[in-house]
């Protein structure tokens, strides 16, 4: 199952206390004190690991607290600190403070390990408050108390490369062909229920990631469909791949600028990322000449309509007769690969 929010109360060890003891043995009859200290308290520690890919292992979970300092015990034995609560997430978590909203942690490279809260400090033992006024304390430091902290994890995915477009456009079944992703493809709308990254290897040497989410339709940024929940998946993404649908029952211009303001509307920043624009199901042009004289208008609006929203490209694609995919790869990898 894909999680990709989770709402926890995070809790460090409270540190030991601190004993308070005097020595007892035959023949030390004015044994001083020998209290030992208490032990720190546990920390929480975010770990980031790019082998896990959903914040499942917390579904369910209200509370997680590290380990509290063991107290300190007489003949000057000092307690045991608390054991770390380490949580392992995706890369992309961001650990978010669940009352403001500020943004505590953002974990996004791959063995990334942060202290999140720090354990309390154990108390100190009797044996520390010996003195030439006081020879005999007879009290010690309770410990500190670790800190609480009601936190939102959010995972939003990392990619190189976001599709976006209308529900059943084609996005599953261009990224299930040219990636490692096994999404479920069917002729019906919201197929894709939950995100989906894959590899695509362009060559023997090149690769990238990229995020398929599910469709987005008019209405998405103010939570009509899927599309919201998803949308902060390809917030990360370095580019955008429009995805616009030869047989739906709207124009490829009027796709466009749907989904364009959807995204604006969700993320000014990223409605202004370069995007490339893939016309896809091209194969469907052989249905008739009249559907193919339609299409050839319907693709030269688009074009003309682009002109001014200066895409890096525009290309026509059938993930079914595999036509355009090697130039589309390429395409996408000259966008996304770094730039010396």
């Amino acid at each position: 199952m894909f999680i990709d929010s989770v709402k926890l109360s995070l809790a460090s060890g409270d540190g030991g206390k601190g004993a308070v003891s005097f020595r007892r043995e035959k023949h030390v009859p004015l044994g001083g004190p020998d209290g030992g200290d208490g032990g720190n308290g546990g920390d929480v520690v975010i770990i980031c690991d790019n082998n896990t890919h959903t914040l499942m292992n917390f579904k369910g979970k209200k509370e997680l607290r590290a380990q509290n300092g063991v107290p300190g015990q007489g003949r000057n034995k000092n307690g045991k600190r608390g054991a770390n609560l380490e949580l392992i997430v995706p890369q992309g978590t961001q650990i978010i403070d669940a009352k403001s909203g500020e943004i505590l942690l953002d974990l996004v490279k791959e063995g990334q390990r942060e202290v999140f809260l720090k354990g309390g400090k154990g108390g100190l033992g009797n044996t520390h408050f010996k003195n030439s006024i006081n020879q005999r304390p007879d009290y010690a430091q309770p410990g500190i108390k670790g800190q609480v902290r009601e936190v939102r994890l959010e995972l939003k995915l990392i990619a190189d490369v976001g599709l976006v477009g209308f529900p059943n456009a084609g996005k599953s079944t261009l990224i299930s062909v040219i990636s490692n992703a096994k999404p479920e493809i069917a002729n019906y709308e919201f197929t894709t229920l939950t995100p989906k990254l894959g590899l695509v290897e362009v060559d023997e040497y090149h690769s990238f990631v990229m995020a398929d989410i599910p469709g987005i339709i008019e209405g998405a940024s103010a939570g009509k469909g899927l599309g919201l929940l998803f949308l902060k998946h390809i917030e990360r993404t370095n580019f955008l791949l429009f995805v616009l649908d030869t047989m739906r029952q709207m124009s490829l211009k009027e796709q466009f600028i749907i989904l364009k303001k959807e995204l604006e509307k969700f993320s000014n920043t990223l409605s202004k990322r370069s995007f490339g624009v893939m016309i896809s199901k091209i194969d469907c042009a052989n249905l008739g000449e009249d559907f193919a004289k339609e299409l050839e208008t319907n693709v030269k609006d688009l074009e003309e309509f682009l002109k001014e929203q200066n895409p890096s490209f525009v290309l026509k694609v059938s993930s079914l007769d595999k036509t355009g995919l090697n130039e589309l790869k390429f395409k996408l990898l000259e966008q996304v690969k770094p730039k010396n």
